[in-house]
């Protein structure tokens, strides 16, 4: 039940986060990214914060032996730079700019019932299965 508590917890300060900061207005994200036109720097303020908070926050958690919760902490092993990352952050940057939204402010905008936010995840989903299915694909393949 704790573990259940602090994810809930976490999740709706997540959102909280997003939708005070402006992240889950698209219009707001594109006046950010035109940095040519009617540039809106305000959530630069909100990408600081969140960059700071969590270098506090990973710092202090490389203190612990363990997660709150129990388990280990998941850290990447993997460090380098790839085509599949640079590939991955170009087509994130390029959806982010075209619609306004990623991922975790487009699930917080779910509860306003745009058509647009609905439509923006039923892409992600699919994007997701299609990226796991030819992984799988690829896996097969090779073994």
């Amino acid at each position: 039940m704790k573990r259940l508590s602090l994810a809930f917890l976490a999740g709706a300060l997540f959102v909280a986060g997003l939708t005070l900061g402006g992240m889950t207005q698209p219009r707001k994200v594109r006046a950010f990214l035109d940095v040519t036109g009617h540039w809106d720097p305000s959530l630069a303020f909100v990408m600081l914060g969140a960059v700071g908070t969590y270098a506090l926050l990973y710092r202090l958690s490389r203190r612990r032996a363990a997660p709150w919760c129990g388990g280990v902490f998941s850290v990447p092993a993997q460090r380098g730079i790839d085509a599949r990352l640079v590939l991955g952050a170009v087509l994130f940057g390029v959806g982010w700019g075209l619609v306004g939204l990623c991922p975790g402010p487009a699930v917080a905008a779910l509860a306003t019932g745009n058509g647009r936010v609905l439509v923006f995840m039923a892409a992600l989903l699919l994007g997701m299965w299609l990226v796991g299915f030819s992984s799988a694909a690829r896996e097969q393949i090779s073994d």
